[in-house]
């Protein structure tokens, strides 16, 4: 009776095992989908790698511009600047925002420095409507929104008074000085 008992304990512990082993534990819902996720992923860091390549040409060819005080020189920058964040994409959600909005603005610069006035017209009101209520300090504690406001028209005429509030270096309440004389005569 007991060999019985042993070989039905035996049975039953091999088709338990045999039940346990058939199932598989791993296994994902959608195989496909990991791989396009994967994909996805892997393109990202693409798109990743390519801006900061860009990025670092960009912040090179501005620095040779500021040395050479060439026009040509900023707008080349603010072209490639320009083509970086357009290339990111749906990556750009990787990138800071606080970097992204520098780029930017350098952009805004550079094209105001290389003399394409409108086109920073237009890169200025694209960074407006992309970070709404966000500023950028140069590093005097100037305020970039103000600075380009005044500089490319984008605010009330002013009196010389005025001026005085606007939170801009005082190079640039001068030439908004010289312009406000020029223009009224």
């Amino acid at each position: 009776m007991t060999n019985r008992k042993n070989i039905f304990k035996a049975a039953t512990l091999g088709a338990s095992l045999l039940a346990l082993t058939a199932c598989n534990m791993n296994q994902t819902a959608n195989p496909m989908a990991e791989a396009s996720f994967r994909e996805a992923r892997f393109e990202e860091m693409q798109k990743l790698q390519g801006f900061r390549t860009c990025r670092d040409q960009a912040l090179q060819l501005d620095s040779d511009a500021r040395a050479r005080g060439s026009a040509a020189a900023f707008l080349t920058s603010a072209r490639v600047l320009d083509k970086c964040n357009a290339d990111l994409g749906t990556a750009a959600k990787s990138v800071p925002e606080t970097e992204r909005m520098r780029l930017h603005a350098l952009s805004v610069v550079n094209f105001f420095k290389g003399g394409e006035v409108e086109m920073a017209r237009r890169q200025f009101d694209a960074f407006k409507s992309a970070w709404p209520d966000h500023d950028l300090y140069f590093s005097g504690g100037t305020s970039f929104v103000a600075t380009a406001e005044a500089l490319l028209g984008r605010t009330e005429p002013q009196t010389f008074g005025q001026f005085l509030a606007l939170n801009v270096t005082d190079e640039v309440k001068s030439e908004m000085r010289r312009i406000n004389h020029w223009k009224n005569k």
